[in-house]
């Protein structure tokens, strides 16, 4: 079958993968997102490169892992020569349209209004543009749980409402075209605005609570249990996960999409449909609230849908690994375009015609600097992860390392880092963990990564380390780069020098 010419991505923002009923949770209602993975496929372990709403875009609009996209922090700009799959597309023939969240340009929150190049301008509309609509007295309104709860207060307020009314008459329009649509929202992020009856749907509902609620982080990450303050000490018997304002949103978000799926049926009812989300909430899981610099689970794992008619077995269940690293390449292969080589990850479309044929075997996850405007989430606290599906392995530079086996220890509450039963899994995974690193240009890699204080077989501290160059793939945006010692063209960009 010849690949679609028509794709859409839907994604929300702070949805952990057990926020939807057809994830399992028993209390919380998504029936449009539960009815999409009814038609398509689901996978069961997906992960994101990086718990934070901007990192995590970079890796997904770039096919670069945050720390090569340069944006490997919120508001920091995307480097200068990275390329998104906006202008890929756009140069390749296929309209771009990106409609909702943006957070890449280095701005605030909110973004600059303005349409990064290779979107199409006449379709974009990122959070500043949707305050510009509003006048100073409804911006503030807009920024408050409690506008809300007002007499009168109606959808059509919410940027959910109006990202979705742009991306209905966008398909109504491109009907017959082809198309990569993006419809990125913010919900159900804080504020959680949301009209009756979601916003007040959940008022006395508990989110299940999981055996790491419990957690008192006894040989944990130092950074951990400053993060937790209070909570380490808080009586988690008595503890009940309310929410009411975010999972009255999550709910009112997935009617929102179920507005825009209902179009896609009626205009693009062939087309390659994604959705999934940036990033996960802690919800006080290893007693620990939103997200930062920590991959356990519930802030890493995402839901992802797939749904392709004609291609993809509906109800399809794959509980290979999967990474946003491959969702770019994903989508440049579904437009019908070359993978670029400066891509970090692979197409998934063969897993989408097999299940069973995906061969990821390890995720990659980092960590950088939750905000650079402001405190409140750590400051920097670089951190990298690699997951093979059993053992998660996690490099905290400035603290304590981490490895759980999720097999024996679902809700991760037992750091094996010194068990010597675990040796040889976790040193295998921490040279897979250092090859990546080599391999994706980390500004930050270095000895200080090998040698850890349970790696006794690490090599000396070097100044040199590896010894490696490291240059930036073939890209045809710009001239082959040269070797520093030749003044040649580079033969493999991840060699050694000299």
């Amino acid at each position: 079958m010849k690949m679609p010419r028509q794709t859409i991505l839907i994604m929300t923002d702070t949805q952990r993968w057990d926020m939807l009923g057809c994830y399992g949770n028993p209390v919380l209602r998504t029936p449009h997102l539960d009815r999409l993975a009814s038609q398509g496929l689901r996978f069961e372990r997906a992960y994101t490169c990086q718990p934070v709403c901007g990192p995590a875009r970079a890796a997904l609009f770039t096919g670069l892992w945050p720390h090569g996209a340069g944006s490997w922090a919120n508001n920091m700009p995307l480097g200068d020569n990275v390329k998104t799959i906006g202008q890929r597309l756009r140069d390749g023939g296929v309209q771009a349209a990106y409609i909702g969240k943006w957070h890449l340009d280095g701005s605030d929150y909110f973004g600059l209004g303005r349409c990064p190049d290779g979107w199409d301008p006449a379709v974009w509309y990122d959070m500043r543009n949707y305050l510009a609509e509003l006048s100073p007295q409804d911006r503030v309104r807009s920024r408050r749980f409690e506008t809300c709860l007002e007499p009168g207060f109606s959808a059509d307020f919410t940027y959910a409402h109006r990202c979705s009314d742009r991306a209905i008459r966008f398909l109504q329009q491109h009907a017959g075209t082809e198309f990569v649509l993006v419809v990125s929202y913010d919900e159900p992020h804080g504020p959680w605005l949301c009209p009756a009856p979601y916003n007040t749907l959940y008022q006395d509902v508990d989110f299940p609570k999981s055996r790491n609620v419990w957690d008192t982080l006894e040989n944990k990450p130092e950074h951990q249990r400053v993060w937790a303050g209070r909570m380490l000490t808080e009586d988690k018997d008595a503890l009940r996960i309310r929410r009411p304002a975010y999972f009255g949103c999550n709910t009112f978000v997935d009617a929102q999409i179920g507005r825009v799926l209902e179009a896609v049926d009626q205009y693009a009812p062939h087309a390659l449909l994604l959705y999934t989300s940036d990033h996960g909430d802690a919800l006080g899981s290893h007693s620990i609230t939103n997200k930062g610099p920590a991959m356990y689970d519930e802030l890493t794992r995402v839901p992802l849908i797939m749904r392709w008619p004609g291609v993809i077995e509906p109800g399809a269940l794959s509980t290979r690994l999967a990474s946003h690293i491959d969702l770019a390449p994903t989508l440049m292969e579904a437009a019908g375009l070359p993978v670029p080589k400066a891509m970090h990850g692979h197409s998934m479309l063969g897993a989408l015609r097999d299940p069973a044929a995906h061969e990821g075997d390890v995720v990659f996850m980092e960590f950088g600097r939750y905000e650079t405007d402001h405190d409140g989430f750590g400051g920097f606290q670089p951190v990298r992860a690699a997951f093979d599906g059993r053992h998660k392995l996690v490099i905290n530079l400035l603290t304590r390392d981490e490895l759980y086996d999720l097999q024996e220890d679902p809700d991760e509450l037992t750091n094996l880092i010194d068990s010597s039963s675990h040796t040889p899994a976790r040193d295998a995974l921490h040279d897979r963990l250092l090859r990546w690193m080599n391999d994706t240009r980390d500004p930050f890699r270095g000895y200080y990564w090998e040698r850890r204080t349970w790696r006794h077989d690490a090599r000396p501290a070097t100044w040199d380390y590896t010894g490696m160059t490291r240059q930036r793939e073939d890209e045809p945006y710009e001239p082959r780069q040269l070797d520093y010692d030749t003044g040649l063209d580079m033969e493999s960009p991840v060699r050694k020098k000299g």
